[in-house]
């Protein structure tokens, strides 16, 4: 299974910061998902490839998901 997910930013800064915060998840992730997340400009592209079962693939886009909203939540607590 593959997904993509691509979030459009206001500008290129605030972009890097969330692509930046969770690039850890590409690195975590059990041997059968592969994550890579990219800046490309003002967008934040996650790629997600998974050889599991269809629940894992959700639970790691669901996860993903979240570790983006942190990352949002924490960029808008220092600019508001």
């Amino acid at each position: 299974m593959k997904g993509e997910i691509k979030i459009f930013y206001k500008n290129e800064k605030y972009a890097e910061a969330v692509a930046k915060a969770i690039q850890p998840d590409n690195f975590s992730a059990p041997s059968n998902i592969k994550v890579k997340t990219i800046n490309a400009k003002n967008i934040v592209v996650s790629k997600v490839r998974c050889k599991g079962k269809i629940e894992s693939f959700i639970e790691t886009i669901d996860d993903l998901l979240r570790c983006i909203q942190a990352a949002e939540n924490t960029l808008k607590k220092f600019n508001p």
